[in-house]
């Protein structure tokens, strides 16, 4: 059946937009071809199937152009589903949900055996290369137990901690074999190496980055990026480096602060750039890596030559 003039155009018009952005994303992957991304994966980039096929399909596109990624995930709203089916009473402490041991049972098994176990048969279901890692593994992560502070005084909250060291041993054996490494944040604890803790995933991919001597850290999240002044959406900065992005923290709303955090620790790490990408929009992430424009925030070193912020 012949084409007619205008589909033949259309056709042609479509090939070429598509070469077009090939040859665009060309001098990235040569930059980054053969260093090491770790990609913070959680929110609702996590619960829509839609979405969910275009990261594992991202994270295969960036294996399959010589890029290692490391994807390391969160699972908030499965944990907290998984609790109200279960009937356990959430108790809040300065702001922080406590985590008794019943508690952090369901965490470990929903971020171990749930949710990791699913992205890790998604992803190989467009090649088999994902291999699941938890925090316990090798000693991968160990932390203490922090505490949150009520009436200035400090109080127990239970199995939550901070990240102290990070043994990339496991990391590297998983992408030294070809693979995909998918580490689910749950950390050692190392005053009471019996029990684990729970660990913010954004925190967590930060550190892993840094021990890693990752190029990149690109944390999906479930806006579009960092705002000057929000809920201005015309303040979106498209970059801004790390001295002016630590002189914003105390003024930061509080949802932004862990991620605002991680992004510095990474770059005082030695990470070349944190990127804050809006995980709501299918293949965000390699907009934002692989083409001119970008779409979401970039951190920066203050060595830069463009350091300073750009609405």
């Amino acid at each position: 059946m012949s084409e007619n003039h205008d589909t033949i155009l259309k056709r042609l018009s479509d090939a070429h937009a598509k070469a077009h952005v090939l040859i665009e994303a060309l001098p990235w992957i040569r930059e980054f071809a053969g260093q090491t991304v770790v990609v913070k994966y959680g929110g609702n980039a996590m619960v829509s199937d839609e979405l969910r096929h275009a990261f594992a399909q991202d994270i295969l596109f960036l294996h399959h152009v010589g890029i290692r990624p490391v994807v390391v995930h969160g699972g908030g709203p499965q944990i907290n589903r998984m609790l109200e089916k279960t009937g356990v009473e959430a108790e809040f402490r300065g702001g922080f949900r406590v985590t008794s041991a019943e508690t952090m049972d369901i965490v470990r098994m929903v971020l171990t055996g749930k949710v990791q176990r699913e992205i890790v048969s998604l992803m190989n279901q467009y090649g088999p290369y994902a291999v699941g890692l938890s925090g316990e593994d090798a000693s991968l992560l160990c932390g203490r137990r922090r505490k949150a502070v009520v009436d200035n005084q400090p109080v127990d909250i239970g199995q939550i901690g901070d990240i102290e060291t990070v043994n990339p041993e496991a990391i590297l054996s998983v992408l030294e074999a070809g693979n995909i490494p998918v580490v689910s944040t749950v950390a050692l604890d190392m005053d009471v190496p019996t029990e684990v803790l729970n660990v913010n995933a954004d925190t967590a991919a930060s550190a892993i980055a840094v021990a890693l001597g990752a190029a990149k850290l690109l944390m999906l999240t479930d806006v579009e990026g960092l705002y000057a002044d929000w809920p201005n959406k015309d303040s979106l900065i498209s970059r801004i480096c790390v001295e002016d992005l630590r002189a914003m923290l105390p003024d930061l709303d509080s949802g932004m602060v862990p991620k605002m955090e991680a992004a510095v620790r990474a770059i005082d790490g030695g990470v070349q750039g944190a990127h804050i990408i809006d995980g709501r929009m299918a293949h965000s992430m390699l907009l934002e890596v692989f083409t001119d424009a970008g779409i979401g925030t970039l951190v920066h070193g203050s060595d830069s030559e463009d350091c300073g912020c750009d609405e």
